[in-house]
């Protein structure tokens, strides 16, 4: 009997179900098909008992998703007996997977409501943990809704752990005490789960995806440890929303500064909405009658549908390993099944439909030994297509992050390969020459990591912002498109003849950089997904005057909006990072832009000389 409860367990329909875990247990019957209660809600005291149990046991399936605890103890004499179809092959479900003794069943777990409610997977008991009941009769699943509730609907028999340390949450929680069969009292704390410290990749990984996330963003977060290590780098956003599967400690964190509001949500409004939580005491009794967040079932949360009506809906996933073309895998890594399918799916089809919204994938570009890299040229054996390439929109890594939604498959690759390990990327390009998903004389020149701390925003004198960033191998054809808009007279000042076509090659020399001796930058307008490069930078090395050369090309409509001396910043900037002496270019006298341009730099250099050879200038301009 649990302490201070005696008043409560006097209510006939309560102590009329009050019951030992043993004689709950024995309304199990061989055959049955058992649901077990999820991850920081598993019913361990239940299950602890099934173990124990001497009877027959015979054919007895339990059906669970993520748990802590499901796994038979080594002493178990009935391991035999207890089989297991899981969902999700957490720490727990390993050894049991490989042994044989559990199934892994690859599907998004928002599917299995529906197979429980047309029998397709079969439900005779459900073991649960759940609130202490209130004064009205009813308890509430406090920390794991998830599926718990279809379960409990299709039950021949309920079994429920009361626990008087399960926080009561707000949403569809709550069931009513003469809905359940069995009430089995305990007192245990409730499971506590914290990612282990992350490490500089994590720290890195998350960084990156914390940038791309606005202001009013709704987020979905992932369990996995980088996307929550990403929470960590919000702490300046704004009226951030939650609509997420699962949430974790870092929520507290955010709500208490203010971060973490609602107030931009298009749907629930000020509400975290989500199915289950996994965290600390801490996170627990901040969610206990908490109004802000309301719990429901899996199938709810996770109706793409409802997603995408979410403005700039945010989806924070993490993944194995993503071969060239885009495919991604998530459950598998070097053949052995690890995590589930979850709920990613669903999420990153809603987030793609959001106005605004993002679809983010992360991953370490190596294996933890550094021995192997995730960004394959093609999936390996043992590792299956979770999610398809026709839905990736950004994968992420420690060298930055590249958009693949819309792309070809030698635009793919070529971002795929920047973003991988540098160790990795000359064999990569290898094999994508060899797959012939990239030209053959294709070349990456750069051999360091792609500088993603070097983006900068600035605004225009029209106060548009742009985004000025390293230039990448892959922005090949963005810089065809500037050309060719281009006029006559650009064309010719900026190319010293008058160029009617800028083939591959030529472009590629002007972004395909090594980001040591040459450097590119480009202006970027638009969103990080539709977008156009506006205007570009470059800068070639001479290593006899340690000056680099420089070169811009920038659109006609974004001239004389003060863009050409945001690039000239960034390039002297850089430049200077990299030890050299200062700047030399060739400039048309009829170039009148270009010479303005040096002209009105002396902020920025010690000395500038102009010296006038027939038609053009040499200018010489020193840090």
């Amino acid at each position: 009997m649990v302490p201070g409860t005696a008043e409560l367990f006097e209510i006939p329909e309560i102590r009329d179900r009050l019951t030992t875990t043993e004689k709950a247990l024995s309304k199990i019957r061989p055959g049955d098909h058992v649901f077990v209660g999820s991850a920081c809600a598993t019913p361990r005291t239940l299950l602890r008992g099934l173990e124990k149990m001497k009877r027959s046991l015979a054919d007895v399936e339990l059906f669970h998703f993520l748990t802590d605890g499901a796994a038979p103890s080594a002493e178990n004499n009935h391991r035999d007996q207890l089989r297991h179809k899981i969902f999700f092959v957490g720490t727990d479900m390993r050894e049991p997977v490989k042994q044989g003794l559990a199934d892994y069943i690859p599907i998004s777990i928002t599917q299995v409501p529906l197979m429980l409610e047309n029998g397709t997977l079969p439900v005779d008991v459900a073991l649960i943990q759940t609130s202490m009941p209130d004064k009205h009769g009813f308890v509430s699943l406090g920390v794991s809704v998830d599926i718990a509730r279809s379960a409990i609907n299709q039950a021949r028999v309920i079994i429920a752990e009361l626990n008087p340390k399960m926080p009561r949450t707000r949403g569809e929680t709550n069931i009513p005490v003469e809905m359940i069969d069995c009430l089995v009292p305990v007192d245990t704390e409730i499971i506590e789960y914290l990612h282990p410290p992350a490490d500089e990749i994590a720290q890195q990984i998350a960084r990156y995806v914390a940038r791309i996330i606005d202001d009013g963003s709704t987020l979905q977060v992932g369990l996995g440890q980088i996307p929550n290590e990403m929470l960590k780098y919000l702490c300046h956003r704004r009226d951030l929303g939650i609509h997420s599967d699962v949430i974790t400690e870092p929520i507290v964190d955010l709500v208490e500064k203010g971060v973490i509001t609602g107030k931009a949500k298009s749907i629930h409004k000020g509400k975290i909405v989500c199915s289950y939580c996994m965290g600390s005491r801490r996170l627990y009794d901040f969610i206990d009658n908490n109004p802000m967040f309301a719990f429901y079932p899996i199938d709810y949360v996770c109706r793409p549908e409802l997603i995408a009506s979410n403005t700039r809906f945010t989806s924070v996933s993490q993944a194995f390993a993503v071969d060239l073309t885009g495919q991604v895998c998530t459950d598998q890594f070097e053949g052995e099944f690890y995590g589930g399918v979850s709920t990613q799916s669903d999420f990153l089809r809603g987030a793609a439909r959001s106005p605004g919204g993002k679809a983010i994938i992360c991953l370490a570009s190596t294996s933890g030994d550094g021995k192997c890299s995730r960004i394959r040229p093609l999936l390996q054996r043992g590792e299956g297509v979770t999610v398809p390439r026709s839905e990736v929109h950004y994968i992420i890594t420690e060298y930055g992050s590249a958009y693949l939604f819309g792309k070809s498959i030698r635009e793919r690759a070529l971002s795929l390969i920047e973003i991988a390990h540098p160790d990795f990327r000359a064999e990569l390009l290898a094999e994508a020459k060899a797959l012939g998903y990239v030209r053959p004389e294709q070349e990456l020149r750069s051999k360091v990591a792609y500088p993603a701390n070097e983006d900068r925003v600035v605004k225009l004198k029209n106060h548009e912002k742009v985004l000025i960033r390293p230039s990448r191998a892959s922005d090949v054809e963005k810089l065809q498109e500037i050309f060719y808009d281009l006029t006559i007279k650009d064309v010719y000042t900026r190319f010293f003849s008058h160029l009617r076509a800028l083939p591959v090659s030529k472009a590629e020399y002007l972004c395909n950089v090594d980001y040591e001796n040459d450097m590119a930058f480009v202006a970027v307008a638009g969103n990080r997904e539709i977008n156009r490069i506006v205007g570009s930078a470059c800068y070639f090395a001479n290593p006899s005057t340690n000056l680099v050369e420089v070169a811009y090309m920038i659109l006609p409509c974004y001239q004389g909006l003060g863009l050409g001396s945001a690039l000239q910043t960034r390039m002297i900037e850089y430049a200077r990072g990299k030890g050299f002496r200062g700047f030399s270019a060739s400039i048309l006298a009829e170039n009148e832009k270009m010479i303005r341009l040096a002209n009105h730099s002396g902020g920025n250099f010690s000395s500038i000389t102009m010296q006038q050879t027939g038609a053009e200038y040499e200018v010489t301009m020193l840090f």
